[in-house]
């Protein structure tokens, strides 16, 4: 078991998150993480990783699979403009590849949103920490284990 996925499983049990990690070939996209897991697209609860213009902090934003995140309602919420975050950053301050990026189990603390679609389903699946592991979670316990404001940042 790699180091990122025992990382993902000691903060799940710190937060009290049974869902077993599971391993499955096709993760890297939301659809095909929900074709390999038998459930909707919607269900994946992608990270997507952005930088703070002003800080240089990695911001999580943590999106159902068939939502974008719409940059300019992202910077708002942020308070400030956001730009790319190369795999460099992400890495350096999630501990994780890009692909990979739990939504919790971070290196340092980072600030997170939880897309509101994500509380319209019983479980989400996120990814443990490479591109082949993924976790089951409500997302209601997910949102407040990841210390995530929910709110609407999603074309």
């Amino acid at each position: 078991m790699s180091k990122s996925v025992k990382r993902v499983r000691a903060a799940l049990e710190a937060v009290g998150i049974a869902g077993e990690i599971r391993e499955t070939a096709l993760a890297r996209t939301a659809k095909d993480a929900a074709d390999a897991l038998g459930c909707t697209v919607d269900q994946i609860a992608k990270s997507i990783i952005f930088r703070g213009e002003e800080s240089g902090q990695a911001i999580l934003f943590l999106t159902a699979g068939g939502n974008r995140v719409d940059s300019a309602r992202a910077s708002v919420l942020a308070g400030e403009a956001l730009g790319k975050a190369d795999a460099d950053l992400v890495r350096a301050q999630t501990g994780f590849a890009i692909g990979g990026v739990a939504p919790l189990g971070h290196l340092t603390p980072i600030r997170a949103f939880f897309d509101p679609r994500l509380l319209d389903f019983p479980v989400v699946w996120a990814a443990a920490g490479t591109p082949h592991h993924v976790f089951p979670a409500e997302p209601q316990v997910l949102a407040q284990a990841c210390g995530a404001q929910v709110a609407d940042f999603t074309v």
